[in-house]
């Protein structure tokens, strides 16, 4: 029997178990590591901007909208050079930003955000559906196995969530939630919402990562747990389904806070590779190169495929000096010069490297999370 949507939120049972507790001790563990590691950067901007579109291209994945990171750094110096799918993945990168400054600038997370968000992600200003939801079916059987609310339903119970969200600024003391457990159910709780005609599993995951960054967990949006999720799809949407047939919300839990470990400890491993390279370049170009300067190390970090109107904006330099520095830099080994149309491009080839050959996910069993 699937439960209705008003009987499974806001949760009445307890949320906070000793197998959830013990999720929590190592996912909290393995973000402060990662909020640590991070700040070694002092530029966060360059962090974000590089794992931003690996976020946007696994996310992305997950619902069949498949491209290449090349295509989504080419589509970044030359937008009309790239395939649709890959224009449709580099929103997502864009979305994120815009719900970033949004909620850095009010501390919030408001329906207004959700909508700017959904709007950029798909290019259009629809918003809340106004016809039914797409209704799930058991593939063999037929039998429905779930149905969105009607639309009439959508504006309360999104006024609902986001009240809900921002409840543990009401609820200080016993019966606070610790602010991974909200995160989960606020992203279940999204997803089972369904409130609009595409885009809902790429905006619920993009409401994860703000979620962290208004909770103070993070400080810049570097945590995407899309790479977990693609690799355990299944178990994903098992997971999701269960709370709604029988509202046993541990199982999702455990889930989503093994995600939330697994996911902080590799992205950690990931920033200290960054800084290391970081600090190797910048000493690279100091010692060989008269026009070293910091916002030309921020550029090629910043920019993987960099070209000359990014160096000129960035260090206001001249078009003659910025394409001279690209090209010493090339002519030195630390760039790639290539043509793309009429103009150059140059890509930080260890930093792509870097980038396009992460290891899969390396993830212990569930049931030995406690030791992450």
């Amino acid at each position: 029997m699937v439960l209705t949507i008003r009987e499974h939120f806001p949760p009445q049972e307890p949320l906070e178990t000793p197998a959830v507790l013990r999720a929590l001790v190592a996912a909290h563990r393995h973000l402060a590591e990662l909020k640590g590691v991070a700040r070694s950067i002092p530029n966060e901007r360059l962090l974000v901007s590089t794992l931003s579109l690996q976020e946007a291209q696994s996310s992305s994945e997950i619902e069949n909208i498949i491209t290449t990171q090349d295509a989504l750094y080419r589509y970044q110096v030359q937008p009309g050079s790239v395939d649709p799918a890959s224009k449709e993945v580099a929103w997502y990168a864009q979305s994120l930003e815009v719900g970033f400054q949004a909620v850095r600038a009010s501390g919030l997370l408001r329906l207004s955000t959700i909508l700017e968000v959904q709007a950029t992600l798909e290019g259009n200003d629809a918003g809340l559906r106004r016809t039914p939801g797409t209704v799930l079916k058991n593939e063999r059987t037929g039998e429905v196995v779930y149905q969105p609310p009607s639309p009439e339903q959508l504006p309360a119970l999104m006024d609902e969530l986001v009240s809900w969200i921002h409840a543990d600024a009401e609820n200080s003391g016993e019966n606070e939630l610790d602010p991974l457990v909200r995160m989960a159910v606020m992203h279940h709780q999204f997803e089972t919402i369904h409130p609009f005609y595409d885009g809902n599993g790429r905006t619920g995951r993009i409401l994860n990562i703000l979620f962290l960054v208004r909770a103070g967990l993070l400080d810049s949006p570097i945590l995407y747990l899309s790479r977990y999720i693609s690799q355990t799809k299944a178990d994903y949407y098992a997971e999701l389904q269960k709370v709604r047939d029988s509202g046993d919300w541990e199982g999702w839990l455990l889930y989503m806070l093994h995600g939330v470990a697994v996911t902080a400890r590799h992205t950690t491993a990931l920033v200290e590779q960054i800084a290391r390279l970081l600090q190797k370049q910048k000493h690279e170009i100091r010692a060989h190169y008269r026009f070293y300067s910091q916002d030309l190390i921020n550029n090629i970090f910043y920019h993987p495929y960099t070209k000359v109107a990014f160096v000129e904006y960035d260090l206001g330099v001249s078009r003659a000096t910025a394409n001279r520095y690209l090209d010493e830099l090339a002519k030195g080994g630390i760039l790639d010069k290539h043509r793309l149309g009429r103009e150059n491009y140059y890509i930080n080839r260890e930093l792509v490297q870097l980038l396009f050959n992460l290891p899969p996910l390396d993830m212990p069993p569930l049931k030995n999370q406690g030791a992450l």
